[in-house]
Parts: structure tokens; sequence; C-alpha cells
């Protein structure tokens, strides 16, 4: 896997965002700090003041911190699980898109344990999941299975960067220190290509039941209680088609944005939307069968605890968001991207992308507010409203995410270089065999003519 310099000539584009931070790029900076320290003062107002400033209260126990909780970690499917799979099925055309997915996961899933440690209120209480762990609750579960998916996760992203590395170590001196190590002694040797391939195809693997696991028991957490609407078998895969339904639409948002930024028109092409269109078309469209089947079977089933929460969705309190979520994770998204015209656009995929995030977010919060405003046993208290320092703890969130995407940007490649290499070596090789399959040989001529 040793490159020429040539070769790496070949993709210098892919080496400009690191080699160029212009004034803009310190400025967008800038404000995604002033953001997170907003962020950082409204938390420390929540610890001087105790959950008081929240708008969460008895029974509404849990609010807009995990509800984005269980947001982040949905996204952080984004990159594991899609990328895992397409490179089992050897699709192709992943290549450009499989690190710009990937790192979604590992930064994001950082917000969503941030989430639930805003929520109790005092972090240290974190500690007692680990001293007092009890073994037969969800909780625990969650626990462990988000350790296990964050250091796999981690893995799986870094594996395909030593190549990539290596080649920064060799055209950045100045920051050869930073790199060296990283690389682990890379040189591109048949040896160290293998190990490096068996690697990243065993994480593809062992990644993809982590990462279904992980929404699993996200919904368990929910369904292993009796509250209304909650105790439900469906929760389980109902999670993981949301997750995996938001974390394309995640995908989709991240490369437009990368491909305008840095100019990679050449590399995160319309072939590309449109493929991850038409499977977040796939997703849209599975995702309302469980919508359906949800709300459907609840209806019938007729239990007076579960239909109080049915109406307030339906057409009660909760109704504008309900209907707004369906608008926007079935309507928009459907009929922009079953036309061809649409899809086939960069615009038309990611204003669909844009309408899901905003209608997933939503789902999550009409899964865990409407419940918990009226649990099975009679007991009324304030409405649920989130306060100031709630949404100012989301968009601290959501600044710094962004933040780090970018910085990360800035230090490795986010289109894999050897891989576009390898593809092209790749296609060639393929095409030959494929031509030669069915292309008549050279013809012999007979030994005996009549």
């Amino acid at each position: 896997m040793e490159r020429s310099d040539g070769s790496i000539a070949e993709d210098r584009a892919l080496l400009r965002p690191i080699e160029q931070t212009g004034p803009k790029f310190w400025v967008f900076v800038g404000i995604l700090l002033a953001i997170w320290l907003w962020g950082m003062f409204a938390y420390l107002t929540q610890l001087r003041r105790g959950l008081d400033v929240t708008g969460m209260n008895v029974p509404v126990y849990w609010g807009l911190y995990i509800t984005n909780f269980v947001f982040f970690i949905g996204i952080s499917h984004a990159g594991t699980l899609i990328s895992a799979i397409l490179r089992l099925s050897h699709a192709e055309w992943r290549r450009p898109i499989t690190r710009a997915a990937e790192v979604i996961t590992v930064l994001v899933l950082f917000f969503g344990v941030g989430s639930v440690l805003l929520d109790l209120g005092r972090p240290d209480r974190a500690l007692n999941i680990i001293q007092y762990a009890n073994l037969r609750s969800p909780l625990v579960w969650d626990v462990i299975s988000i350790s296990i998916y964050l250091t796999s996760s981690a893995i799986y992203l870094y594996l395909p960067l030593i190549p990539d590395i290596a080649i920064l170590r060799e055209h950045f001196p100045k920051r050869r220190w930073f790199y060296r190590a990283l690389a682990l002694g890379w040189t591109g040797s048949a040896k160290q290509v293998r190990i490096l391939n068996i690697a990243i195809a065993s994480m593809a693997v062992l990644v993809i039941p982590i990462a279904v696991s992980v929404h699993t028991v996200v919904s368990w957490v929910f369904a292993m209680t009796v509250q209304p609407m909650w105790h439900s078998t469906i929760f389980g895969p109902y999670f993981v088609v949301g997750a995996i339904f938001s974390g394309i639409a995640a995908i989709i948002i991240a490369m437009a944005i990368v491909r305008k930024v840095y100019h990679l028109e050449a590399y995160l092409k319309p072939i590309h939307f449109n493929n991850l269109g038409l499977l977040l078309l796939v997703m849209a469209l599975l995702w309302f069968y469980f919508t359906f089947a949800e709300f459907l079977t609840t209806f019938y089933g007729a239990d007076p605890s579960h239909m109080i929460i049915f109406t307030s969705k339906v057409s009660g309190q909760f109704a504008p968001y309900f209907w707004f979520m369906i608008t926007t994770c079935l309507v928009i998204p459907v009929v922009l991207l079953a036309n061809g015209r649409t899809r086939g656009t960069i615009w038309g995929t990611v204003t669909a992308s844009v309408s899901i995030e905003v209608g997933m977010w939503l789902e999550r919060y009409l899964i865990v507010v409407p419940s918990l405003t009226r649990p099975r046993l009679p007991l009324t208290g304030p409405l649920y409203s989130p306060t100031w320092v709630e949404w100012s703890m989301l968009a601290a969130f959501v600044a710094m995410f962004i933040l780090l995407y970018a910085v990360f940007t800035k230090l490795f490649p986010i289109v894999s270089i050897w891989e576009i290499q390898e593809g092209r070596e790749h296609s060639i090789a393929e095409v030959t065999r494929r031509v030669e399959s069915y292309l008549p040989g050279p013809v012999e001529p007979l030994e005996h003519e009549l």
C-alpha cells in the first residue's frame, strides 16, 4: 500500500483542508465556543441552584435531557452501523463517505452520555452506577452497552485512519511528532496491509450486533417499566429503526457541509447522495410501519391508561407536535425521495434529511414526556416546559459537536485517501475481470479442418 508522491498529488485536494486554515475558520470556531461558554454558564447555574432551574417536576422527572440522550445515541448509528454494512457488502461507492460517518458516531456518543449526567443533577451520582451496580437494572445494561459501543467505534474509526496518518506524517513535517506516534510505524508493507484488512473486517462484523444492542437496550430503559405506551415489546426494533433513520440523515447533512466548505465535489458526488437517499426512503417507510403498528395496537387494545396518552398525542395537548412529526418524518421525505429528480439532487436529499432530524427529535420528545405527564396512578403536577437552561445545554452540545467535527477535519482527511486509491485499483481490476468473464477468448485454430 505504499504510494508514490504522484499518486498522493492526484488526491491533493483531500489534504487541502488540513493545509489551509483561514480567518473564516477561526471566526466560526469563536462563534461555536461562545455558544459552548453560554451553555457552561447555564450548567453552572444548574449546579448551583439544582434541577429546580429546569422544567422537570413530579411526575415529569425526565424531559429535554433524556430526549437529547435518546436522540444523540440514535444519531451515533450513522457511522459504525452504516459503514460496517457497506464494507461487508463490498459497496464500492461507500469509500468517500465512511470516515465522515464514523466520526459522527464517536463524537456524538459523548454528548449522549453527557445528557444523562445533566439529568442526574449532581454528576458525582454517576459513580453510584458502578459502586452499587444492580445487574438486573436496564440502566446498568445501558451503561455497559454504551461503554462497549464507544470503545469498539473508536477502534473502528482509528484502524482505517492509520494509512492516512502515515501519509500525513510524510507531508506535514511540522506535525510529524504528532502523526508519527499515531501511525504506529506504518510503512504499507504487504504484511501490514493484510493485518489491517483483517482487523477492519473483524471490527465491521463485531460492531453491527453491538450497535443494534445499544439502541435496543436504550429502548428497554423505557419498555421494562409499566408506564403507559412505554411497556411495549415493539420498542426494541422501533428504536433501532429510528436510530438508523436519523443516522443516515445525519450522514447526508455532514457530507453536504463538508462537500461545500472544502470543495470536495469530485469525491462526494450526487450519486452518493442518491444512494443514501434511497436508503433513507426505505427507512422512512419502515419507520412509518413501526409507528403505525405501535399506535394501531394501542388503539385496539383500548387500555384506559394507554388511551389517555394516545389521545393526548393524536388529538390532545401534544397533537401539534405529533402531526408535525408525521409531516417531517414521512410526508416531506417521501415526497422528496420517491421522486428521482429531487432525490438525485443534493438539495433534495439534504432538505429531506434536515426535516427528518427535526421530526426524529420530536419523536423522542413525544416518547419521553407525554407518558410521564399522565402516569398510571392519578397524580397531577405542573405541565412540563423546558427552561432556558435545558435549551442552552442542547445548543452547547450541538455547537461543541460541530466544533469537534471541524477540528477533526483539520487534523485528518475527512475522506479516506488510501481507500479512494485502493478503490481505483479495484475498479480497474473488477472491470477487467467482468469483461473477461463474458467476452470470448482468442480463437485457436483447429488441428484438423474439414
